[in-house]
């Protein structure tokens, strides 16, 4: 192998994507070449710092869902005429982002199922609410459109404030799926996030405040009320989701 051939398969060697001909063949290069292997050895550097140093800044969920609608588009994926053609080590580096970000969400899933089934659930729904089409069933910023939608749906109606004068305009509500039953969710939003909250009736009236914990940049909150159990997921900061809250339970 050619010190030439050997760079071309670099990445692919370093993300383990060769075949065995082909792994075998790089490997031996590089333990004769020294050049070669201290290209490698800088590569394999680069990589490590980006996934180490990298800050991550998570995006709003307004921001995701207007991707996600971008994408599902049929036309997505199609050249424009006069796109000029990405260079190469952009495209990897960008590879190289995506795929660490992705990791980061699948491994915050994975812990979330180990501390707790309902968490996972209902993560992973505000997570796909973010989807086109799966944010909302009705649509309206009043109280008293979205409420009666549920009358029928599912045993007990949700309770649905109206907080427009203090930042938190309704946009909505949907059923959902969680523990194999039916659940209600009202749907705000707090400038570009968006704040799922999840409620069902329990047996017991007994008053809990709220217990907020943090998924890989979603912030989950679980408070008792009036004979329901209620859950707020947002990636909106914690402050302006424990102001919500604290508005939320003086309507109820």
């Amino acid at each position: 192998m050619t010190c030439a051939e050997c760079r071309e398969l670099l990445n692919a060697y370093l993300d383990d994507e060769l075949p065995r001909p082909e792994l075998d063949a790089v490997r031996e290069h590089l333990s004769a070449c020294p050049r070669c292997a201290g290209e490698y050895d800088v590569l394999a550097a680069t990589s490590h710092q980006l996934q180490e140093g990298l800050v991550r800044h998570p995006a709003p969920d307004v921001l995701k869902a207007r991707i996600r609608t971008a994408l599902a588009k049929p036309d997505a994926f199609e050249p424009r005429p006069t796109a000029r053609r990405t260079p190469w080590p952009w495209l990897a580096a960008a590879g190289l982002v995506i795929a660490i970000v992705s990791s980061g969400i699948t491994f915050g899933a994975m812990q979330r199922r180990d501390s707790g089934e309902l968490e996972h659930e209902l993560l992973a729904s505000h997570i796909r609410s973010l989807m086109p089409g799966h944010l909302t069933d009705v649509v309206s910023s009043n109280q008293h459109n979205v409420k009666p939608w549920f009358n029928g749906r599912v045993d007990a109606s949700p309770s649905v404030p109206q907080l427009d004068s203090i930042g938190f305009p309704l946009v909505g509500g949907r059923l959902d799926y969680v523990e194999d039953r039916p659940v209600p969710v009202i749907v705000y939003a707090r400038r570009q996030h968006l704040i799922n909250v999840y409620s069902w009736p329990i047996a017991t009236r007994e008053s809990t405040a709220p217990r907020v914990t943090t998924d890989h940049g979603y912030h989950m909150a679980e408070w008792r009320a009036d004979g329901f159990e209620l859950w707020a997921v947002s990636d909106v900061d914690v402050p302006d989701l424990r102001q919500f809250i604290a508005a939320f339970r003086r309507a109820q």
